[in-house]
């Protein structure tokens, strides 16, 4: 634990600093410390601030509570996880809502070779128990690093939990509050045993309260965490459709098993697939063959070098960003992604790095230029 850590907490706890604000002050300012010593005055004239937020983020009562928020960390083991950090998990860092920090205890690994994300109603039926059951089972045999997560609710999310765990798969559990409680507590005995091969996750503070707009906030965490999102059961309306909905907004697959037409508790299911924002699964097989996920896959995924060093700073020719913008004095950015051939929402991921490690500039209306 470090003092740093201190502002970059503070951060997460300033009244009307969300995540997507808080990434603007760092490109802004360059790193949480800067943001908190910057003066009001300055702070005011930052797009997006005023002097409402400014006022909020030079409260001392800020700082003092991500001091305790640190103490508890430290005292439970709990890791914590900031945007800048080179082990932030790269898939949640892609997104552009991400938690600009977040808390983790377990014992697992974020950046898995394969992570799916499998969610659906709380009031599961028969079917929708066994269909999950069956999938892990199977994927278990194809492959057996898998890593499943999913919201430690009722319903599809615990079954798809003590799955994992009965199959002998790591599995993570996002929580809506935050690490110093478990809700449900009857779930208690699983989240425990997660713990051991797998974990639990969270960007909300300790004593935060399991309120009702939480879950709908953490299911961007559970949607970009993965490679891909199913959904299993669920009624016309519901969590697990907020989470198909926010994977499908960042690229990322989702699949659904179909139900009976008129059956309440596939209504949802079976409208994603018609809407043409979920592929139709039935089996292991048919998620394995959609994925072009190989059986037994167990290599090591190669991890992107995103951030540089002051002492190990890539030469321009040997980073594709920067060897385009050489040859320009200024470039926007969907001209770039379409000479890298990249999605938008990834490039500016890694624009993002470049610019807080001082080697690019950004320009009003989405221009960039070298530093």
């Amino acid at each position: 634990m470090t003092d740093k850590q201190i502002y970059q907490i503070g951060l997460t706890m300033i009244n009307g600093v969300g995540d997507i604000l808080a990434r603007h002050l760092l490109q802004t300012l360059g790193d949480a410390e800067a943001v908190f010593a910057e003066k009001q005055r300055l702070l005011e004239k930052v797009p997006g601030i005023g002097s409402t937020i400014a006022a909020e983020i030079k409260r001392p009562e800020i700082l003092q509570r991500a001091e305790k928020e640190l103490a508890f960390i430290g005292k439970n083991h709990i890791s914590c996880y900031f945007l800048t950090d080179t082990n932030y998990p790269v898939r949640l860092r892609e997104c552009p809502d991400a938690p600009i920090l977040f808390y983790f205890k377990g014992n697992t690994n974020l950046d898995a070779t394969r992570i799916i994300s499998i969610v659906g109603t709380r009031n599961a039926t028969e079917y929708g128990r066994t269909l999950t059951e069956s999938l892990i089972k199977d994927l278990a045999k194809a492959i057996p690093d898998l890593l499943v997560v999913s919201g430690l609710a009722y319903g599809i999310d615990i079954c798809a939990h003590r799955s994992a765990l009965h199959n002998q798969l790591p599995t993570i559990g996002v929580l809506a509050h935050g690490l110093d409680r478990i809700y449900p507590s009857s779930h208690r005995n699983t989240a425990v045993e997660m713990l051991e091969s797998g974990g639990l996750l969270t960007d909300f503070p300790s004593g935060t309260e399991p309120d009702r707009p939480n879950f709908l906030w953490r299911n961007r965490i559970v949607a970009g965490m993965s490679d891909c999102t199913i959904v299993v059961e669920s009624a016309e309306k519901g969590g697990s459709l907020v989470t198909a909905d926010i994977a499908f907004s960042y690229g990322r697959d989702v699949y659904s098993f179909p139900g009976r037409v008129g059956d309440s508790h596939s209504k949802g299911c079976n409208n994603l697939i018609r809407q043409n924002k979920a592929g139709l699964i039935t089996s292991a097989d048919d998620l394995l063959s959609a994925l072009c996920w190989d059986a037994q896959a167990t290599a090591a995924p190669v991890q992107t070098e995103l951030f540089f060093s002051d002492t190990d700073v890539p030469a321009p020719e040997q980073n594709p960003v920067l060897a385009i913008m050489r040859t320009r004095n200024e470039i926007h950015i969907n001209e770039l992604a379409l000479a890298l051939e990249m999605p938008v929402h990834q490039l500016s991921t890694l624009l993002f790095e470049l610019e807080i490690n001082g080697k690019i500039k950004a320009l009003p209306g989405n221009i960039y230029r070298l530093s």
